[in-house]
C-alpha cells in the first residue's frame, strides 16, 4: 500500500466557474494523470476511482474532477460539447503546472467514453507538455481532426465485445502518428463489468502511464 502526501477536494477555478477536483498524491510520485470522465459521469465514478487507486498504488498522483458545473450537467448538449470540454481540461492542466503541489509533475490524461475525445483534444493543444493518454471504451473517433497533432503515447483499451466501440477504435487509430497501441479486453463490454475485466484495465493503463510518464 503506497501512503499518501496529499489528498483533498479543492476547487479549481476556470474561467468564470470553479469546478471540485479529487487530487491524491502518493509518496514519491512519477507524475500526474488528470481523469476526463464521458457523459453523465462524475469525478465520484467508482470506476474512475478504482483506476486511480491502482494508479496511485504505483506511486502516480491522480485528479480527478468535475467537467461540468452541477446546472451545466443538466444540459443534456453541454455533455457531449467536446471542444468545451477539452477547453476546460487544457485550463486544468495549466492550473496543475502552476499548483504547488503538483508544478513539477509530468502530465498525463486518462479518459473515458466521450471523455477520451476530450483528453486527445488537450494533448493535441499542449504538445510535449502531454506525457501520455489513455482511452477506457471511449470515442476517440470523435477527435480525428486533431489525432495527428497529438505527440504523446496513445492506449486504447476496448471491450473485446463492445464491437460498434471496436470499430470507432480502429478509425481513430488509424489516423494516429505517434507511439500508440490498441489493447482488447477479452469477454468485456462498454463498462467492463464483467469480472476481472476492469481490473486488467486499471493494471495496463497503470502500467502505461509508468512507463511514459
Amino acid at each position: 500500500m503506497t501512503s499518501e502526501i496529499f489528498n483533498a477536494t479543492i476547487p479549481i477555478t476556470v474561467g468564470e466557474v470553479t469546478l471540485p477536483g479529487d487530487l491524491i498524491i502518493p509518496e514519491n510520485a512519477k507524475g500526474l494523470v488528470i481523469f476526463s470522465h464521458g457523459s453523465g459521469s462524475s469525478r465520484l465514478s467508482s470506476r474512475n476511482r478504482y483506476v486511480a487507486k491502482v494508479m496511485q498504488d504505483k506511486g502516480i498522483a491522480t485528479l480527478l474532477f468535475d467537467l461540468l458545473t452541477p446546472e451545466e450537467d443538466q444540459d443534456y448538449q453541454k455533455r457531449f460539447e467536446i471542444p468545451l470540454l477539452t477547453e476546460r481540461l487544457i485550463a486544468v492542466a495549466d492550473w496543475a503546472s502552476q499548483n504547488e503541489h503538483t508544478r513539477n509533475f509530468s502530465i498525463g490524461f486518462f479518459g473515458s467514453s466521450t471523455g477520451a475525445a476530450s483528453a486527445l483534444g488537450a494533448a493535441a493543444a499542449l504538445g510535449d507538455k502531454s506525457k501520455a493518454v489513455v482511452s477506457r471504451g471511449g470515442r476517440p473517433d470523435m477527435a480525428i481532426p486533431v489525432l495527428a497533432k497529438v505527440t504523446a503515447p496513445i492506449l486504447l483499451l476496448v471491450g473485446g465485445n463492445d464491437y460498434q466501440v471496436i470499430e470507432l477504435n480502429q478509425q481513430a487509430y488509424d489516423h494516429m502518428t505517434g507511439i500508440k497501441e490498441m489493447k482488447l479486453i477479452p469477454g468485456a463490454t462498454h463498462l467492463f463489468e464483467e469480472p476481472g475485466t476492469l481490473e486488467q484495465v486499471s493494471e495496463l493503463a497503470a502500467n502505461w502511464f509508468e512507463k511514459y510518464l
